[in-house]
């Protein structure tokens, strides 16, 4: 009974789900008339997301003993999301392989009536800052606000003395905006059951036709990869008690993710499920912002099935090395370097279009594919963070970090 108590939480949530996707799927269209009740609880995350951001990131860098720490923290950091990029990329390369994704496929080819001209080099200037400091309120422009956030954290530890007293005010916002998200998760069972219920209801009959062999080719192997690699990634980090706790907190950041289509929504969740696991604050606190917007194993996996797809539809040979290693590249640079540029889901594709020399008929097919696949997609995006986090508490702080780790 005690076990069961403490999986209480979990349990009604995922019962909640379980009765909103059943309305879903015997009302269809009609369960959008609940809806309203699960954008509720998707607003309300939003409206918490850039201040929380802001109060985690800068606080967790103000009270880190030494900038060095940070250091190593942003290493390990990046250094575990292109390593599990990579063993995603490959994962589907493997799946794709075996069932000859787009083979088959009898796709209209439409020529795209406008495809707007985006430099890269203004893409970089929008993402990493804004001209306006008002502009920071906005979760379009998270990287803006993260970068922020860490030079407001890395100002007031560098100041000493006379910074404590802001440093006491960041840790206090962070605590305040925490407390926050619980007592909006009260309220979760009734706004991911309702979100559901419209989300299956809307979603059921647009998973047919020729875009039925992508559906059915990613979605097991994304689920594959979420059970089997994240325990994997779990138990490097932290053993049998790692797994265990992964598995108990995560629930809610990927209900929340799998159904708002959002990696920046399910932050406040995946912090709130960080913190129970056991992972550091400074750690967590700023791996899952940053991941939220720089690490992308759902986008990895999505990027290599597109071009999978679109090699199978205009029956080229999707086989050798060079070609997969320029695959893993690009899902790589879709995963972990695009992804937090706005517009770099399409970039990202007409990279895929120019390197392979495909015609520009293949855009919308493979934009088509992206919305089939997002839900999951953006889940194992969410999720990952929190698994990478625990992996970056082991590098750092070894393999007691659950014992140890200060809360």
């Amino acid at each position: 009974m005690k076990k069961l108590k403490a999986y209480q939480f979990p349990i009604i949530l995922f019962a909640s789900i379980v009765i909103g996707s059943i309305l879903g799927l015997v009302f269809g269209e009609k369960a959008g008339i609940i809806k309203p009740l699960g954008d509720i609880f998707i607003n309300l995350l939003f409206m918490v997301v850039v201040p929380l951001v802001f109060f985690s990131i800068s606080s967790a860098i103000a009270n880190m003993d030494s900038m060095k720490r940070f250091g190593k923290i942003m290493g390990s950091m990046m250094t575990i999301f292109i390593v599990t990029g990579i063993i995603a990329s490959v994962f589907m390369l493997a799946a794709t392989v075996i069932f000859s994704a787009g083979s088959g496929a009898d796709i209209p080819l439409e020529t795209p009536t406008e495809t707007e001209e985006i430099t890269l080099a203004e893409q970089l200037v929008n993402t990493f800052t804004v001209p306006d400091f008002i502009d920071l309120f906005s979760r379009s422009n998270m990287l803006a606000l993260i970068i922020f956030a860490v030079l407001v954290g890395v100002a007031t530890g560098l100041i000493g003395e006379k910074g404590r007293p802001f440093q006491a005010f960041l840790l206090g916002g962070s605590e305040v905006f925490m407390k926050i998200v619980q007592i909006i998760m009260y309220y979760a069972p009734i706004g991911l059951g309702a979100y559901f219920a419209a989300l299956i209801g809307d979603f059921g009959t647009a998973l047919i036709g020729d875009y039925a062999k992508a559906f059915l080719i990613y979605y097991p192997v994304s689920i594959l990869y979420f059970f089997i690699g994240f325990t994997l990634y779990a138990f490097i980090a932290g053993g049998k008690k790692g797994v265990k706790r992964f598995w108990k907190n995560i629930l809610a950041p990927a209900a929340t993710s799998l159904g708002t289509g959002s990696s920046v929504a399910a932050i406040p969740v995946n912090l709130q499920a960080a913190k129970r696991i056991g992972v550091p604050k400074d750690i967590r606190e700023t791996v899952l912002p940053l991941g939220a917007t720089i690490h992308m194993d759902g986008s990895c996996l999505s990027a290599m099935l597109k071009i999978a797809f679109v090699f199978g539809v205009f029956n080229m040979d999707f086989s050798g090395i060079g070609t997969f290693l320029t695959a893993i590249g690009i899902c790589l640079l879709s995963g972990t370097v695009m992804s937090g540029i706005p517009g770099g889901g399409f970039i990202g594709e007409m990279m895929i279009i120019t390197l392979y020399g495909l015609p520009i008929e293949a855009l919308p097919i493979i934009s088509a594919i992206g919305v089939v696949v997002d839900p999951p997609a953006t889940m194992v995006n969410s999720t990952g963070d929190t698994v990478a986090s625990m992996m970056v508490a082991r590098i750092l702080d070894g393999k007691d970090w659950m014992e140890n780790a200060s809360l």
